[in-house]
């Protein structure tokens, strides 16, 4: 399975919820962020799962929601899988928060593999916009870039770049480069 399974990360505003779109409408199978479903119902319900209220239960939420999209909705599919973000994500957060990894979420990340080459998306001002779930600035979006730049390697994995490019040219390249065009 880990081969099928392709992790687009980086940091916010860095177009990989578009990028995810446009594989999605190319008739890939996807995985949305966890992290924006999230904010949403709990926005709704006055939660405290909020990165703004309690960074460390938003994480935990998260890796549920990653956990069940892994093992259930994903294993599900048939063919390649591009998820938005991976479990080494929620490290690369509670990294960049000051928090501890658990062990439960470093077993988390050892136990639900993708595959080894995972595409990085870098901070992209000229298209960077936050919204009520993104509440980071730009800055936030860099260093969130560059703590995923650093989990993601100490897990055994392999970052490709994604050139700054139109968008279908950034799915052609992240198809190619996968192995799928």
């Amino acid at each position: 399975m880990p081969e099928r399974f392709i992790v687009i990360t980086g940091g916010p505003g860095a177009g990989k919820t578009t990028l995810i779109d446009a594989l999605s409408a190319a008739g890939y199978d996807t995985v949305p962020e966890a992290g924006r479903g999230i904010i949403q119902d709990q926005v709704a319900i006055d939660g405290q799962a909020l990165p703004w209220r309690d960074k460390a239960l938003f994480a935990e939420m998260m890796l549920a929601a990653d956990l069940a999209s892994y093992r259930v909705e994903a294993a599900r599919m048939k063919g390649p899988v591009f998820f938005d973000r991976g479990l080494p994500d929620i490290a690369g957060y509670l990294t960049l928060s000051g928090l501890p990894v658990p062990d439960h979420v470093a077993r988390a990340i050892a136990l639900c593999r993708y595959a080894e080459a995972v595409f990085i998306c870098p901070p992209w001002p000229e298209i960077y916009a936050g919204d009520t779930e993104r509440k980071q600035s730009l800055g936030e979006a860099v260093r969130t870039y560059e703590a995923m730049r650093g989990i993601y390697p100490r897990h055994g994995y392999a970052l490709i770049e994604v050139p700054r490019l139109p968008v279908a040219e950034r799915v052609g390249f992240i198809l190619a480069r996968a192995g799928l065009s």
